[in-house]
């Protein structure tokens, strides 16, 4: 195997890993507004959550920015928090700026993600001197697998919205009412956890 088939499994595993399952809960909360027939829009909000994450993961790995990871740790599921929040929120008659904040938002998001999956990729690094080959592979790993995250969501939206008959409006109540019942869970842990060790 090839470093960068390599860094791509390691991508796409990373990602889908459960037992790191807040980046899968904030995909799958992207998702919650969409149907298999609108798969083009959640593409595009996808890829602005690709280049946020992107961004910021070249940025943490070469060393240009660092944040502390439990503060990191934190904010992440504070985003499945705003994201689902937003789907609860969202119309589709929302005028053009609306929808254009919605990107906004996902790539902003994105850049937080990215420092959340530095600490991942630095550890794997090590002392490597191509930093270029890793970083590129491994975020087409974890596009791979936000693809796939992607469409099992699609998948089980068809199923409720279409086989089972459930409304559109209560299939998205559902899929971000527990997405952001779990988030707050996360959310607190891990704001008790910076709270100790931020305390002199």
């Amino acid at each position: 195997m090839t470093l960068f088939e390599s860094f791509a499994q390691l991508g796409w595993e990373h990602i889908l890993d459960l037992n790191g399952y807040d980046h899968i809960l904030f995909v799958m909360t992207l998702c919650g507004v969409y149907l298999p027939r609108d798969w083009r829009p959640l593409l595009l909000l996808v890829t602005a959550f690709t280049v946020g994450h992107s961004l910021t993961l070249a940025l943490a790995v070469t060393g240009v920015v660092s944040v502390r990871t439990e503060l990191v740790e934190f904010l992440i599921p504070v985003t499945i928090v705003l994201t689902a929040i937003g789907n609860m929120l969202y119309r589709e008659a929302s005028s053009p700026v609306l929808h254009g904040l919605k990107y906004g938002a996902a790539a902003f998001f994105g850049l937080i993600h990215g420092l959340g999956f530095s600490n991942y990729l630095r550890s794997l690094l090590g002392a490597q001197d191509d930093l270029l080959t890793p970083l590129l592979a491994f975020n087409i790993g974890v596009e791979i697998g936000q693809v796939l995250i992607v469409a099992i969501v699609l998948a089980l939206a068809w199923l409720f919205v279409r086989a089972f008959q459930v409304p559109k409006r209560e299939w998205n109540l559902i899929l971000s009412s527990s997405a952001m019942g779990i988030a707050l869970l996360m959310s607190f842990e891990r704001l008790v956890a910076l709270r100790e060790l931020l305390q002199p």
